[in-house]
């Protein structure tokens, strides 16, 4: 058996240095800023526990108000702006 995925339409901000405050302010709860190897990260917590956003990720909004992060080729192959 073959299956597609429903066509959703999710909210979503890349983390970059010009927009990290905005990526913050996006996921407004479950999430804390920090630093590693001196670069600004996100952890935020998901569904399936904290995972990492490093600069360049996309933060999703999910279809039950969740949040997690996506790196850019997947999320580049995945979605498309509508």
């Amino acid at each position: 058996m073959k299956f597609r995925k429903k066509p959703v339409i999710i909210d979503a901000e890349q983390f970059t240095s010009e927009n990290k405050d905005r990526a913050f302010n996006f996921i407004s709860c479950n999430r804390y800023a920090d630093f590693e190897n001196g670069e600004p990260i996100l952890r935020i917590e998901t569904l399936e526990g904290e995972m990492t956003a490093r600069l360049g990720d996309w933060i999703i909004r999910g279809v039950k108000g969740e949040f997690y992060p996506c790196k850019p080729d997947i999320f580049e192959s995945t979605y498309e702006k509508v």
